[in-house]
C-alpha cells in the first residue's frame, strides 16, 4: 500500500475536493432515487458483505466528522482552530488505520474460494455508487479504498474479477473527473473574477450539504467522542480582567507559588501539598524554562521537566513572564515576548497549561490588560502576601499569613516557590488552616474551586436550611382486618422511611415507622402526643409525616366533609370513632413547637380547612425561617382509588413521589425541594398517568412558610454495579416527563385543593448558583437519565458539567461509562483516562479503565488498570471482576 500523505497536507485538498464536489447540479448534491438499498437492507441481503459496510459506514463517519470540524474554521478562534486540527488528526489517522483494515478484509475475500465473493464485493460497490442515504460528496470517502481495491482485484485474471476491475476504474474515473472538472472551475473564477451569482449559488450546495451533516454531527459532539470539552469561558470575579481572590467562599483559600520552578524547592513544595491533600498553583518564569528563538524555535532546558511533571500531577502552571520584569514599563513587541514567549514555553512543555497570567510585582498596565485578553489568559493577582521574598523568618511568615487569612476570611496567598523559607513555613500555615476549618481552592479550568471538601468542613453539613433537627412518622398499612387489604402501602412506607434516613440525613433513631399491626390508632396518635408534640420538638425543627393505607370521606350533618386516615384496627361501620379525622391532624400539627411540618398522604378522601399561602419571595430561605409552615399532599379526593400498581412494588403516587425526592422535584433548580415544589411536581405527574388528582394546601396555623428538603450531591460514580430503574419505572417516568414538558415550566401550576377547589402554585424564584453548584446539578440530572437508561441525555448533562468545571472527576468518570453502556468502548477508554488524570487515586475509574480496554483488545492497558485497582481495592466489590478479568488476560 502507498504511503498516505501527511494530515497537514491532505487537508487543504480533502476540503477543497469536497467543497467542488458540493457545488455541482442540485441534482448531484441531493440523494439520488431509492434505486438501490441502503446499507443496512443490502447487508441483511448479503450477510457476507455486513463486515465490509461496516467498515465503510465507520470510514465515512470519521470523513463526515472531519468536515463538520473544519467547515468553518474561518471563523474559529485560534484556540478552537488549534483544537479542531489536534482533534482532525486523530479522525484521519484513525480513517487511515480503518482503512488499512478494510484491505485486510478486502485480502481475506479475494483469497477465499467462495464464488460468491464477487457477487459480494458487488453489493459493496452498489452501496458506495448508489445508496440512497449518501450524498455526492459522501461517496468521496471511499476513494481510496476503491483504489486499493482496484489495485487487489486487479492480480485475477478471472471474468468476474476483470468486470469488476473495469467497474472499479469506471468509478474511480468519474470521481477524478469531477475533481478535476470542479478544481479547474473554482481555480478559473476565484482568480480571476469577483464573486457572482453562480459562486453563491454553488456555495449554498455545499451549504446544503453541511447542514444536512449538521443534523446528524456536531463539533461539541465530535470533540466530546474524542476526550474534548471545552469549558465555558472563564468567569470573571472581583473584576473583568482580574482575580484578587475576594469573591472566594468564606473560609476558602488559593495557594500560588510564583518564579519558579526551583531545582530544589518545588519539589519541596509539591511534598508538602501531597501530604496535606491541597492544590497549588505556580506561576513560572519563561527563562527558567527554556528559549524561544526569533523564529519560533522551540529549546527546552532541564528545569522544564519540573513543570512537565507538575502538570501531570494536576497542579496548575501559569505564566509569570519571561524574565520576570515590570511590565507596568513594558510595551509593544517587548512585552508581547514577555507573555506570548513563555505561552509558548508553557504550551511545549505540555499543552494542558493553565490559561493564568501574574504579572511580576503585580505591575501591569492597560496595554498588558489587553494583551492577555487577546491571548485567551487571565490575569491572577492576590489579596494576601506572605512577603516571603523579604522575610528571612519563617515564623515571622507564618504568623503574618495567618494575621491577613483572618482579616481577609478568604482570598489568594502569594508564596515564592524559589526561598527555602517558603517550604520552612507552609507546613505550619497549613496546620493552623486547617484547624479552623479552611478548604483549599484550585484551578478547575474555569475558576478557583474546592474539588474535594476536607471531612469536618461546612461543607459536609446535611441540612443548610436552618433546621436543628428533622422528625418523622412513617406509616404503611396493607393488612387491614375489616378494610379492603393493600399491597403496596407497607413497601411505601419503607422507601419514604429509607429516603428520609439515608438521602435526607434524618436520624434513624427521629424515624418512627409504624407499619401494619403496628399501625394502630392508639400507637399513631401516641407517636404524634408523645413524641411530637407540645414542646417534644424545638421551634427550629421540621417534621414530616408520610401515611399509606385507606383513607376515607363522612359528610357531616352541616353539609360539610370530613377526612379520615384509617388506622389497622378501623371498623368500616365505626370510623367516625375509631379512625383519624383530619381535625385531630390539624390539632397535632397546630400543637407541634417545630417550625415546619408536611404531612404527606398516600389514600384518597376529602374535608380538610386550609389556608392561604404565602407570597414567594427572592431571599427564600431567608424569609422561611422567620415563617411557620403546615402543608399537606394527598393522593387523590373523595370518590378515587389510589393506583396501586406502580413500578417496583409502589403505589403510583409514592413511586413519582420518591422521583420527586431524588431531585425531579427541584424545579427551579436552586438545590431545595420546598412542599409547594414537590406537590407542582407530584400533582399533575400522577393526574398524568392515573385517575387520581392530588390536592395539596396549608393547613391552619401556616404562616406561609415552606417545609424544606436540600437534595444532597451525589457522589456516585458510575460503574458497571449502579443499579438502573426497571423497564416499568422507565416507561412512567417518560410518561411523567411527557406531561412535565407539555406544560410552560414558567407559568403558574394549577391543583386541587383539599376543599374541591383550585389553586395556583408559584415556585420560588431561584437564586444564583454558582458554576460548581451548576455542574454538581447537571452531574446529578445525569444521574437520573443514566438510570432511565436515556444515555444520550446523560452525556449531554455530564458535559455539562465539565464545560462548568472541567476538574470535575465524577463527571468525567460518569461520561466515560455511558459510553461504555453504549459500547463505545475507545471513547469511555479516553474520558475514564481524562478521569485518572484529574484523580489518580480514584479506583473505580481504573476498574472501568480496564473494562473499556478489555473491549477494545488492548490487553497491556487492560491488565494496568486492573491491577491499579487491586492495588487502590484489594478487597473492593470489583476485585473479583478484576481478578477474573486478569485471569481472561
Amino acid at each position: 500500500m502507498p504511503r498516505a500523505p501527511s494530515f497537514r497536507l491532505f487537508l487543504p485538498s480533502l476540503l477543497l475536493t469536497l467543497l467542488v464536489a458540493g457545488c455541482g447540479d442540485k441534482d448531484a448534491q441531493a440523494p439520488v432515487a431509492v434505486t438501490q438499498p441502503s446499507a443496512q437492507a443490502a447487508a441483511a441481503a448479503d450477510p457476507a458483505a455486513a463486515p465490509l459496510l461496516g467498515a465503510l459506514q465507520k470510514q465515512l463517519d470519521g470523513y463526515r466528522r472531519i468536515i463538520v470540524l473544519l467547515a468553518d474554521e474561518e471563523q474559529q478562534s485560534a484556540v478552537d482552530r488549534t483544537t479542531s486540527t489536534r482533534i482532525g488528526q486523530q479522525l484521519f489517522h484513525d480513517g487511515l488505520e480503518q482503512r488499512g483494515a478494510i484491505a485486510t478484509q478486502f485480502d481475506t475475500l479475494l483469497r477465499g474460494t467462495s464464488p460468491q465473493r464477487f457477487a459480494t464485493l458487488g453489493t459493496v460497490l452498489d452501496y458506495i455508487e448508489s445508496a440512497p442515504e449518501l450524498f455526492d460528496a459522501d461517496r468521496l470517502a471511499f476513494r481510496e479504498v476503491l483504489r486499493d481495491l482496484h489495485e487487489r482485484i486487479g492480480a485475477d485474471s478471472s471474468l468476474p474479477a476483470v468486470k469488476l476491475h473495469q467497474r472499479i476504474g469506471e468509478d474511480l474515473e468519474a470521481l477524478d473527473e469531477i475533481e478535476r472538472n470542479y478544481n479547474q472551475e473554482l481555480t478559473r473564477i476565484f482568480s480571476r473574477f469577483e464573486r457572482t451569482r453562480a459562486i453563491e449559488l454553488k456555495r449554498e450546495k455545499w451549504d446544503d450539504y453541511i447542514a444536512h451533516l449538521h443534523k446528524d454531527y456536531s463539533r461539541e459532539a465530535i470533540l466530546r467522542d474524542y476526550g474534548v470539552i471545552e469549558p465555558y469561558p472563564m468567569s470573571m470575579k472581583d473584576s473583568d480582567r482580574e482575580i484578587f481572590g475576594r469573591d472566594l467562599p468564606p473560609k476558602t483559600v488559593v495557594l500560588t507559588f510564583d518564579d519558579g520552578p526551583h531545582k530544589a524547592y518545588t519539589d519541596e513544595v509539591v511534598a508538602i501539598l501531597k501530604r496535606y491533600d491541597v492544590p497549588g498553583v505556580f506561576f513560572e518564569v519563561g527563562r527558567n524554562l527554556g528559549k524561544v528563538d526569533t523564529d519560533g524555535k522551540v529549546s527546552l532546558g532541564p528545569m522544564a521537566k519540573i513543570s512537565r511533571n507538575l502538570m501531570e500531577e494536576g497542579y496548575a502552571v501559569g505564566n509569570h513572564s519571561l524574565t520576570h520584569a515590570q511590565l507596568s514599563r513594558t510595551t509593544g513587541d517587548a512585552l508581547r515576548q514577555q507573555v506570548l514567549d513563555t505561552d509558548t514555553l508553557l504550551k511545549d512543555v505540555d499543552s494542558k497549561r493553565a490559561p493564568l497570567f501574574r504579572f511580576p510585582y503585580g505591575a501591569r498596565n492597560a496595554e498588558g490588560l489587553q494583551l492577555l485578553n487577546e491571548a485567551g489568559l487571565k490575569s491572577i493577582m492576590w489579596n494576601i502576601d506572605s512577603m516571603d521574598w523579604a522575610d528571612p523568618v519563617p515564623e515571622s511568615i507564618v504568623q503574618r499569613v495567618l494575621d491577613q487569612v483572618n482579616k481577609e476570611q478568604r482570598g489568594i496567598i502569594l508564596f515564592h516557590d524559589i526561598h527555602d523559607r517558603a517550604v520552612k513555613a507552609l507546613p505550619q500555615i497549613l496546620d493552623r488552616l486547617i484547624a479552623d476549618g479552611y478548604q483549599f481552592a484550585g484551578w478547575n479550568g474555569r475558576d478557583f474551586s474546592v474539588a474535594r471538601p476536607r471531612k469536618g468542613s461546612d461543607r459536609d453539613a446535611t441540612v443548610t436550611t436552618g433546621y436543628e433537627k428533622s422528625w418523622a412518622i412513617v406509616v404503611g398499612i396493607d393488612n387491614y382486618a375489616k378494610w379492603p387489604k393493600l399491597e403496596y402501602a407497607s413497601h411505601d412506607a419503607q422507601a419514604v422511611a429509607d429516603t428520609l434516613t439515608g438521602q435526607f440525613g434524618f436520624p434513624s433513631s427521629q424515624v418512627i415507622v409504624l407499619k401494619n399491626e403496628q399501625a394502630t390508632r392508639n400507637n399513631i396518635l401516641a407517636a404524634f402526643h408523645d413524641r411530637l408534640s407540645d414542646d417534644r420538638t424545638g421551634r427550629n425543627d421540621r417534621v414530616f409525616v408520610f401515611f399509606a393505607g385507606h383513607g376515607a370521606t363522612r359528610q357531616l350533618a352541616s353539609g360539610r366533609d370530613l377526612g379520615y386516615i384509617i388506622p389497622v384496627d378501623s371498623d368500616p361501620k365505626e370510623f367516625a370513632t375509631d379512625a383519624i379525622a383530619m381535625t385531630d391532624i390539624q390539632n397535632i400539627a397546630e400543637s407541634m413547637q417545630a417550625k415546619h411540618v408536611m404531612f404527606v398522604m398516600d389514600a384518597c378522601y376529602s374535608g380538610l380547612g386550609l389556608t392561604r399561602g404565602g407570597p414567594s419571595s427572592s431571599s427564600f430561605l431567608r424569609e422561611n425561617a422567620r415563617r411557620s409552615a403546615r402543608q399537606m399532599l394527598t393522593a387523590g379526593g373523595a370518590d378515587q382509588q389510589v393506583a396501586d400498581a406502580g413500578p417496583n412494588g409502589h403505589s403510583v403516587f409514592t413511586w413519582v413521589l420518591l422521583q420527586a425526592l431524588a431531585g425531579k422535584g427541584d424545579l427551579n433548580g436552586d438545590g431545595l425541594i420546598t412542599g409547594t415544589e414537590l406537590a407542582a411536581y407530584v400533582a399533575p405527574a400522577v393526574s398524568a398517568v392515573s385517575q387520581q388528582t392530588p390536592a395539596f394546601g396549608s393547613l391552619p396555623g401556616s404562616q406561609g412558610g415552606e417545609f424544606v428538603f436540600q437534595v444532597p450531591d451525589s457522589q456516585e460514580y458510575l460503574n458497571a454495579d449502579t443499579r438502573q430503574l426497571t423497564a416499568d419505572a422507565i416507561a412512567l417516568n417518560n410518561k411523567v416527563d411527557a406531561a412535565q414538558d407539555a406544560k410552560n415550566s414558567e407559568a403558574p401550576v394549577t391543583v386541587a385543593d383539599l376543599q374541591g377547589g383550585k389553586a395556583k402554585l408559584v415556585v420560588p424564584t431561584a437564586g444564583p448558583a454558582s458554576d460548581r453548584q451548576r455542574s454538581q446539578q447537571a452531574n446529578d440530572r445525569g444521574l437520573q437519565l443514566y438510570r432511565e437508561k436515556r444515555y444520550d441525555e446523560a452525556a449531554v448533562q455530564f458535559a455539562e458539567a465539565l464545560k462548568l468545571r472541567p476538574d470535575f472527576a465524577q463527571a468525567a468518570n460518569n461520561l466515560g461509562f455511558v459510553y461504555y453502556r453504549q459500547q463505545r468502548y475507545a471513547e469511555a477508554a479516553r474520558w475514564l483516562e481524562n478521569t485518572l488524570k484529574i484523580d489518580p487515586s480514584r479506583a473505580v475509574a481504573h476498574l472501568n479503565l480496564g473494562d473499556a480496554y478489555f473491549h477494545v483488545g488492548d490487553k497491556a492497558k487492560a491488565k494496568q488498570a486492573y491491577t491499579t485497582y487491586l492495588a487502590l481495592q484489594p478487597q473492593g466489590s470489583g476485585a473479583a471482576q478484576a481478578r477474573a478479568q486478569l485471569e481472561k488476560l
